[in-house]
């Protein structure tokens, strides 16, 4: 009997996912549940951190890790092009519609830059720091973020160092744009806190700033904040000054309503005391766009505005299923999916310094709300492409880490299902779903897969062995122009690389498929080669993953 030649055991080929692939040992990490993955390069890493974020740590990593973890991932990028990073966290914070849930990452990224980069970064942040925090509660947070990363410490916590690049930086959010532009951000603010809960006003920001003053009119607005210049002094000079100090001399809702109708001002510009009158939202449910009725709907529903029957409630359900404006306002199904994961919740801590905000759901806004995301489909064009969806239904998938706006959506398999019943709705026939772990499993996603059906779905557990969707595809024959995986990338349990698998499909059934590897977690791997040009790594629950899925098999 031969013995056994154990150099017969290595292959590049079908190598035991437990195993680095042989050659590629440098360029290949041991993942959280023991498998190996190929390592993502850096920028890949910094926009999975500006898409999902920390909050809620993963299936295998604490919250604490996985935002030590990250941080060190945005100042290895500083430190390797500070001017990328700004660019990357402006373009993902201002995307419409909207990429992340939440823009503290990048307000994050951006103060990283300001307090470590070098000049060209710190002149990057200049330019950008109003794009991205775009409200005093967006320009608090980010200096919080600096205070901790550039200030001192003292006796009573952490002081900031104001040099001249931070001087500049902080002027910067004052200057960008006209001069009614600035006035607007103000007035809809003044005084917030930071992200250690600290006192900020806009006021103390532009005294340590000191920005000059380009015109009569921003000197008087910059005198106005400061305290030196009167208000009947700024309003003959900044209409949006004038509009918002009209809107707060008001005392009753009637005057409320009055001043939101004649001088178009926007919720935030009313006094807190008439916010919280539920007459008034019965008027603003009427004249704020679809987007801001959108968010404001648990507002309104705490307030008692909508509730079973009422007048307000009919009318906020049927401007939500009104499919023209939809349309006109661009409002995207994905945007819809956690509009009614949000409302649903019933609860939110869109402040984590915050006490939780309740409310119950009014049903008919919960239909109106699944109704427009049906509706929300008939504007998106399809791909015209074949695509095959495997969502991983793996133990670790069944982590319910997944946020939005303080709101948990769901466990990663939750969302990722939601993805793909968006996707499946674009593309009609030419999509075909299926579930992995250790096995194929069918998919109970189909082209009437609603909302609520999603919601009570669990995945099935066990391991995971991502190489499946690509080695069914090719027993099956399976002809796709591309293939989107929805994980967070932690397979350990197949005797082939997901890589090795993909080569042979596209040898035996088609050489021009493409990937879309979409992470549900921000841990820094994934099962895609790096070298493969036709492998596409991006967040899960990045809101344009359907645009790009879409836009990604044309080519």
């Amino acid at each position: 009997m031969m013995a056994r030649d154990p150099l017969a055991s290595v292959s590049t080929i079908q190598t035991p996912q437990n195993q680095p692939i042989p050659g590629r040992e440098a360029e290949q990490v041991r993942n959280n549940a023991g498998g190996y993955g190929f390592a993502k390069d850096l920028w890949t890493k910094l926009e999975d951190f500006l898409i999902l974020g920390t909050t809620g740590g993963t299936y295998y990593v604490g919250e604490d890790q996985l935002t030590a973890d990250n941080a060190g991932v945005v100042f290895d990028a500083v430190q390797a092009d500070g001017v990328r990073v700004v660019k990357t966290a402006t373009e993902i914070s201002t995307a419409r519609p909207p990429r992340a849930p939440k823009n503290r990452p990048a307000l994050f990224a951006l103060a990283a830059a300001a307090a470590r980069g070098d000049a060209d970064t710190k002149q990057a942040v200049k330019v950008s720091l109003a794009q991205v925090a775009r409200t005093t509660d967006h320009f608090a947070t980010y200096f919080g973020y600096w205070k901790n990363l550039a200030g001192k410490a003292t006796s009573g916590g952490t002081a900031p160092v104001i040099g001249r690049a931070m001087r500049t930086a902080l002027g910067s959010w004052f200057l960008n744009g006209e001069v009614d532009q600035v006035a607007w951000r103000v007035c809809k603010a003044r005084q917030r806190k930071t992200s250690s809960g600290e006192a900020f006003a806009l006021r103390d920001a532009l005294r340590i700033a000191h920005p000059k003053a380009d015109t009569p009119e921003r000197r008087a607005l910059f005198g106005w904040i400061a305290g030196n210049v009167a208000d009947a002094d700024v309003r003959t000079q900044v209409p949006a000054v004038d509009a918002f100090l009209a809107a707060q001399a008001v005392t009753n809702p009637v005057d409320a309503i009055d001043v939101v109708q004649d001088r178009g001002v926007p919720w935030e510009f009313l006094p807190d005391a008439v916010l919280t009158d539920a007459g008034v939202w019965d008027e603003l449910v009427d004249t704020i766009g679809i987007t801001a009725l959108i968010r404001n709907l648990a507002r309104m529903t705490r307030l008692g505005t909508l509730k079973p029957m009422s007048d307000a409630t009919r009318l906020a359900a049927a401007r939500l299923t009104n499919a023209d404006a939809l349309s006109k306002a661009r409002i995207h199904p994905m945007d819809l999916f956690l509009a009614v994961r949000v409302y649903q919740a019933g609860r939110s801590q869109p402040n984590p310094r915050a006490d939780f905000q309740t409310w119950s759901p009014v049903p008919a806004i919960v239909d109106a709300l699944e109704e427009a995301y049906e509706l929300s489909f008939g504007h998106i064009e399809p791909s015209g492409h074949r695509l095959l969806i495997a969502v991983d239904s793996s133990g670790s998938m069944s982590w319910a880490g997944v946020r939005s706006g303080g709101v948990p959506l769901g466990s990663c398999y939750e969302v990722a299902n939601a993805m793909a019943v968006i996707l499946n709705r674009i593309e009609g026939g030419n999509v075909h779903v299926i579930d992995v772990d250790t096995s194929v499993h069918s998919s109970r996603v189909t082209a009437h897969t609603n909302l609520r059906e999603v919601g009570r779905w669990s995945p099935s557990g066990g391991g995971t062995d991502l190489s499946l969707p690509f080695q069914w595809a090719q027993r099956e024959k399976l002809h796709v122009d591309g293939i989107l995986v929805l994980t967070d990338n932690e397979t350990w349990a197949g005797r082939q690389h997901p890589s090795q698998a993909l080569t042979s499909y596209r040898r035996a059934v088609n050489g021009d498929a493409r990937v879309v590897i979409a992470a549900m977690a921000a841990n820094g791997h994934s099962i895609g080669d790096p070298r493969d040009e036709g492998v596409l790594n991006m967040a899960g629950v990045d809101a344009s993953l359907p645009m790009v899925v879409n836009g990604y098999i044309r080519r």
